[in-house]
């Protein structure tokens, strides 16, 4: 079970490099990093996975920058969007990943999307960064909306990824306060271990979810 930062933004998108990333994942206890616009490769014995996030666009536009990367290795996320375009999304093979769940209105998630993710084995990320820099109306909204997701993982265990989001080292969190964190949306110590290993059960799967599209 490797434990993996599901997404972190290294230099140019961020202020860090990914050798710096990677040291510092390895202080705060990570085996892995999902990093954005970034090669795959291995720092410091931390694993880091190539990762591209797909802004919502024309579902044609999707299918093809999916297939483009079947075969690359590349972590592949889909930014949500409404309960038809999410449902779509989760369908389409090649698609690890489904990101921003919290800024999603709150029938974008349902029971079928959640049995569909299960069947695909399609990860919902739990995004911390509005948890560790959000404030009032914000943050309380991402923590009843991750509460509601992990009501249906509940019933129909689909995965589950847990990231910083991350632009520097500064903003990176060790596991310990990753599982405090997690408290907040109800989540015991053997739920945040099994988040936290979700892009090493997707990434076994036929091909391994962050690059600005």
């Amino acid at each position: 079970m490797k434990i993996t930062d599901a997404c972190v933004y290294p230099y140019p998108l961020g202020d860090s490099s990914v050798r710096r990333m990677a040291l510092e994942a390895r202080k705060l206890g990570f085996d892995g990093l999902v990093a954005a616009a970034t090669a795959s490769g291995e720092f410091a014995g931390i694993e880091v996975y190539s990762g591209i996030l797909i802004e919502r666009t024309a579902t044609k536009d999707i299918i093809n920058r999916v297939r483009r990367e079947k075969n690359t290795k590349t972590v592949l996320s889909v930014q949500a969007g409404d309960n038809a375009f999410n449902r779509a999304m989760i369908s389409l093979k090649g698609v690890h990943i489904i990101r921003g769940i919290q800024l999603a209105d709150k029938t974008a998630f349902d029971h079928v999307a959640a049995k569909m993710a299960a069947d695909n084995q399609v990860a919902i990320d739990i995004d911390l960064s509005p948890l560790i820099s959000g404030r009032g109306i914000s943050r309380q909204r991402a923590i009843h909306r991750y509460r509601d997701v992990l009501v249906l993982e509940r019933r129909f265990e689909f995965p589950i990824t847990i990231s910083s989001h991350a632009r520097s080292i500064l903003e990176m969190r060790a596991v310990r306060e990753i599982a405090g964190l997690c408290t907040l949306l109800d989540m015991e110590i053997s739920d945040t271990e099994m988040a936290l290993s979700g892009v090493d059960t997707i990434t076994k799967l036929p091909v391994p979810a962050v690059m600005v599209v």
